[in-house]
């Protein structure tokens, strides 16, 4: 679609999903695949496309949804690609806006009709699937700290108090599904932030706002694994993120410098540099590497967003 035809009408209760991708062609079109055939189907697809040098409108066109592509010559980053795309559902007149990755995709066809039901009967303003291993889904893709324990399979996140559904706990935006009133209220992610850590801000926003929002342990969503950033320290009771990447490390650390300066996350701000001290000094014994997390952090809290 583009801006010069006629919006489309979406049917009430609309679902639009929005993707966000880049130079990831094979892995795409897996995603699409697996959203095209949900069971309740989105109504229509938004692909935020940040490298269209080498363009994927054609698996867009192909996938077996209504779609639009949008191709964008700046990398907007994934913070920019969602923002984008979240916005352009709204346009549209989405009721709901499902987020995902194009490294990541649904783990079966009734995904998005659990998600629905589940926010439905709880009332909740957005909900969560589990995010699980792509390669051994039994797993957690990210590990998940509950006070000082840390829960790295599906199987621990459940049973007990918890039931299936965890409130107040969610992994945005792979799978995740929005009310389009609580993006009235939460807004859109931070373009600056360009990507990592713009779904912890979300998250921040979502717990200020006072809305209800949790995880349904009755859905899950596949991503590749990213445990293997947060190495453990003091005999693995606590961890530290320490990427390998020297791009990821740079973001990963500005953005949370900025994150810890913000209503909700100042408390953790010294705790995070005690521990992230033990991390690089006791640990890796990196002093260099602690000072740059120190100048990385306050390079954030100082809202410098130079890119590199």
């Amino acid at each position: 679609m583009s801006s010069s035809e006629q919006l489309p009408v979406l049917p009430a209760g609309a679902v639009v999903a929005v993707v966000v991708t880049r130079h990831r062609r094979e892995l795409l079109a897996d995603s699409l695949k697996m959203i095209a055939a949900q069971t309740r189907p989105p109504d229509r697809l938004v692909v935020v496309d940040n490298g269209p040098d080498e363009p994927v409108g054609d698996i867009v066109q192909s996938c077996g949804v209504p779609a639009t592509y949008l191709p964008s010559r700046r990398n907007l980053g994934g913070a920019g690609g969602f923002a984008l795309g979240m916005l352009h559902a709204l346009m549209l007149g989405a009721d709901w806006v499902w987020c995902a990755d194009d490294d990541g995709r649904p783990a079966d066809e009734t995904v998005l009709a659990t998600l629905l039901a589940e926010a439905t009967e709880r009332g909740l303003a957005e909900v969560s699937p589990m995010v699980t291993n792509i390669e051994t889904p039994e797993r957690l893709a990210f590990p998940l700290r509950r006070g000082l324990t840390w829960k790295r399979s599906a199987d621990e996140l459940g049973g007990g108090d918890a039931g299936d559904f965890l409130p107040g706990i969610a992994s945005l935006f792979n799978g995740a599904l929005f009310r389009a009133s609580t993006l009235d209220v939460v807004g859109v992610p931070d373009y600056r932030l360009f990507f990592r850590g713009d779904e912890v801000e979300i998250h921040r926003r979502l717990v200020r706002s006072g809305l209800p929002f949790g995880t349904s342990l009755k859905a899950a969503y596949l991503h590749p694994d990213g445990s293997e950033e947060f190495k453990p320290m003091l005999g693995g009771r606590l961890h530290a993120q320490d990427p390998e990447d020297e791009v990821k490390r740079y973001y990963t650390y500005r953005n949370r410098g900025y994150l810890l300066s913000q209503p909700g996350l100042r408390k953790i701000g010294l705790l995070e540099i005690i521990r992230f001290g033990l991390y690089f000094i006791g640990t890796k014994r990196d002093p260099k590497a602690f000072v740059q997390w120190l100048k990385l952090c306050r390079q954030g809290r100082r809202e410098r967003f130079f890119r590199i």
